[in-house]
């Protein structure tokens, strides 16, 4: 049986996972934890009061896992948490910074604790990093475009972060000259040479486009997750799995 802790359980994303830990029958939820979780009990009826938590706690019950599914400006205090405590960390809250998840790392190697950083759980959006890395090799010029809903709080996404850092990965030789691109903010913010344009919109849930041009063609990989259920089959293998891992890893790709 593998206990989790939950965080962010009164968010759409953590509803869903709510009802995927409560189908398998080796999970067991032992805790949840929100800055407001007092006023979203009714969510979680089968857990004691007590183990509904509104801070970061010592009085947490013992677990192996700690799900953060909570926002940006949260995440890094919360897997901070979680791994001097030596729960092992699967993120799916995006926004962490490049220095905060070299800390992350560093804790979880002091630690000697694995832990799973993943910027999209749908198994179609792995595809398609995985194919723009390739794609890259031969068609060095990108640009991404994601599509999300209104509510989420960081943009770029991390999925266009991560698929931007694939790319650069794949490119076997430079783009073309973008140094205009950061004086024209309609072209996008720039990440590892490669424009990002975000588009935050009612009636999108996660979409992706990736544009690659060259001489004469293009080439465009698009993936969409229409509902939060595509989500559930990518976390549920990250719980199962991420007690394999031996240090603190980005993407979900490395489990598969």
């Amino acid at each position: 049986m593998i206990k989790i802790i939950l965080a962010g359980f009164y968010g759409k994303m953590g509803q869903a996972a709510i009802d995927m830990i409560h189908k398998n029958d080796q999970f067991q939820l032992v805790a949840v934890y929100g800055p407001h979780a007092s006023a979203h009990t009714e969510l979680v009826p089968e857990l004691n009061g007590k183990d509904i938590f509104e801070q970061l706690s010592d009085d947490f019950p013992s677990a192996d896992v700690w799900v953060d599914l909570s926002i940006p400006s949260a995440v890094f205090e919360n897997v901070q948490f979680a791994l001097n405590r030596h729960l092992t960390p699967v993120v799916g809250t995006t926004g962490l910074k490049d220095d905060q998840v070299q800390t992350l790392t560093k804790l979880s190697e002091e630690e000697h604790l694995g832990g799973l950083i993943v910027p999209n759980f749908s198994l179609s959006a792995v595809l398609l990093m995985q194919f723009a890395k390739q794609a890259a090799k031969y068609f060095p010029n990108a640009e991404v475009i994601e599509m999300h809903h209104e509510d989420k709080l960081d943009a770029p996404s991390g999925t266009a972060l991560r698929t931007a850092s694939l790319i650069e990965e794949g490119r076997t030789e430079a783009p073309i000259n973008l140094t205009n691109v950061e004086e024209q903010p309609a072209r996008g913010q720039l990440s590892n040479s490669v424009p990002i344009h975000a588009v935050r919109l009612p009636g999108y849930v996660a979409h992706e486009q990736v544009l690659f041009g060259s001489k004469g063609e293009a080439l465009t990989i698009r993936q969409d997750s229409f509902s939060r259920d595509a989500f559930m089959p990518g976390l549920e293998l990250a719980i199962l799995k991420v007690s394999t891992l031996k240090e603190l890893t980005i993407g979900l790709e490395n489990i598969l």
